[in-house]
C-alpha cells in the first residue's frame, strides 16, 4: 500500500509541475493597459514572469523600450491612445509574433524600476517621469475669450512647434565665399555643391521632410555656425555634400563616390580627403577646437552606428541611380574618417563626396543637370530608407 501511495503521489507531482511549467511557458495575453497614479499599468490574462522583459534606453528622441517575451496583444485596440503628461508618446504594439515592445519616449534620460505588484500576479507596473513633457499636448481650462463645449471638460492644445510628418533635414553645402574648394579645369566645388544641395533640398520636400540649408548663396561659414544650425532646428539627420580632387599626377586615374561618417581611421586615403576638408573650415574656427573634441566626439559620440547606416542607404541609392543612366560609376566605398563639420552635430551625419572634380570625365558629368538631380534623388531615397527602417526598429 505504500508503494502504491508513493506512486500515486509521484504521478500527481508530475502533473503539477508539467501544469505549472506551461502555465509559465506558454504565451501570456495582454489584456488592458492604462495610466494610474504616475504608473503605466499592464495587465495580462495569467500570472507573468517579469524576468522575460528586457528594458533599455535609446536616443535622440529618448525612448525607454520594454521588451515582453512570451507575450501578445488580446486584441488590435490594446494600448491604443494611452496617453500621459509625463512622456512626449505612449506606444505599444506587436513588435514579433511573440513579443510586444512597449515604447516611452521622454523628454531626457530618467531611472525606473518596474515591478509586480503584491499579490497581483498578473500585473507589471511601469513608473513614469516625475517631470511633466514640454512636447505632450498641454491641459487648458475653457477661456471666456474662446469657443469652447458648455459642459466642464478640459480641452487640449499643441505646442506651438510644429513638425512635418517627415521631420527635419538640415543640408550643408560645403565651402563657400572666399573658400572655393576644390578646382578642377575651372570649375569650382563650393558652385558644385550648392548646385546639388538645392536639387537635394526639393527632392527631399517632395518626401514631406522639412528641410533647412546653412547657405543658399556664395558665402563662407565657420565651422561653429553650420553645425549648430542642425542643432537650431532639432535636425534629425544632417547631410554634408563636397566634391573630391586629387594632385594632377593621377588626374585621370582616381574618380568615384564616396559616402563618410565621423570616426577615426588609419586609412590613408580618408585621412588625406579629411585633411583636405578640414583645412578649409578650420581656418576660421577659432582656438577654442583641438583635436580633443574630435576625439571625445568619436568615443562619445551614441550617432557612430547610426550615421554609418545612414551612410550606407544613402551610397546604395545613389550608386543605383546613377548605373541606370551611366557607364563606370565607381563605388569608393562607405568610409569613416575625423570631418571637422561632422564632429559638432548630435545626430545621425554624414558627409557625401559627390565625385572627383579633378577627373575629366566625372567633373563634366558633375556639372550635368541631369547626373546632379541622379545624385539628389539617391541621397533622398537613402535617406529616406534609412528613417523608414528606424521606424520599423523603434515600432514608430
Amino acid at each position: 500500500m505504500v508503494k502504491i501511495n508513493s506512486v500515486k503521489l509521484l504521478k500527481v507531482f508530475f502533473v503539477f509541475l508539467f501544469t505549472t511549467v506551461y502555465l509559465v511557458s506558454s504565451v501570456s495575453l495582454l489584456t488592458k493597459v492604462e495610466v494610474k497614479k504616475g504608473e503605466l499599468r499592464l495587465h495580462f490574462n495569467k500570472a507573468y514572469n517579469k524576468k522575460r522583459i528586457k528594458v533599455f534606453t535609446l536616443q535622440h528622441p529618448v525612448r525607454k523600450v520594454f521588451d515582453i517575451k512570451n507575450a501578445r496583444l488580446a486584441h488590435t485596440n490594446v494600448g491604443k491612445n494611452i496617453k500621459s503628461m509625463y512622456c512626449r508618446s505612449i506606444r505599444i504594439s506587436q513588435y514579433q509574433k511573440d513579443i510586444i515592445r512597449v515604447v516611452l519616449e521622454v523628454d531626457k534620460p530618467y531611472s525606473c524600476i518596474a515591478y509586480k505588484p503584491l499579490f497581483s500576479y498578473k500585473s507589471y507596473h511601469i513608473p513614469l517621469p516625475k517631470h511633466k513633457s514640454r512636447y505632450h499636448k498641454i491641459y487648458v481650462k475653457k477661456s471666456k475669450s474662446k469657443k469652447v463645449k458648455k459642459n466642464n471638460t478640459k480641452s487640449y492644445i499643441m505646442p506651438s512647434k510644429k513638425y512635418s510628418r517627415g521631420g527635419r533635414i538640415v543640408i550643408d553645402a560645403g565651402h563657400g565665399g572666399h573658400d572655393s574648394g576644390a578646382i578642377g579645369g575651372g570649375k569650382k566645388e563650393k558652385d558644385l555643391v550648392l548646385q546639388i544641395a538645392k536639387r537635394l533640398e526639393r527632392q527631399l520636400k517632395k518626401r514631406g521632410y522639412t528641410v533647412y540649408m546653412t547657405r543658399r548663396s556664395d558665402r563662407f561659414l565657420k565651422l561653429p555656425q553650420r553645425t549648430r544650425i542642425a542643432d537650431k532646428k532639432d535636425a534629425i539627420v544632417f547631410i554634408s555634400i563636397h566634391a573630391n580632387s586629387v594632385p594632377r599626377r593621377k588626374r585621370n586615374k582616381i574618380y568615384g563616390i564616396e559616402t563618410f561618417f565621423l570616426q577615426n581611421t588609419r586609412d590613408a586615403k580618408s585621412q588625406r580627403i579629411a585633411a583636405r576638408e578640414n583645412k578649409a573650415v578650420l581656418r576660421g574656427a577659432g582656438n577654442s577646437l583641438s583635436k580633443k573634441v574630435i576625439i571625445d566626439s568619436v568615443l562619445n559620440g551614441p550617432k557612430i552606428v547610426q550615421s554609418n547606416k545612414l551612410a550606407i542607404d544613402v551610397q546604395k541609392r545613389i550608386l543605383t541611380n546613377l548605373r541606370r543612366h551611366y557607364r563606370g560609376i565607381k563605388d569608393g566605398g562607405v568610409r569613416s574618417a575625423p570631418f571637422w563639420v561632422l564632429v559638432g552635430a548630435s545626430r545621425p551625419s554624414i558627409l557625401v563626396e559627390v565625385g572627383y572634380i579633378s577627373h575629366p570625365r566625372e567633373r563634366k558629368r558633375l556639372f550635368t543637370p541631369a547626373y546632379q538631380e541622379f545624385i539628389a534623388k539617391g541621397i533622398a531615397e537613402g535617406v529616406n530608407n534609412y528613417l523608414n527602417n528606424r521606424k520599423k526598429e523603434i515600432e514608430l
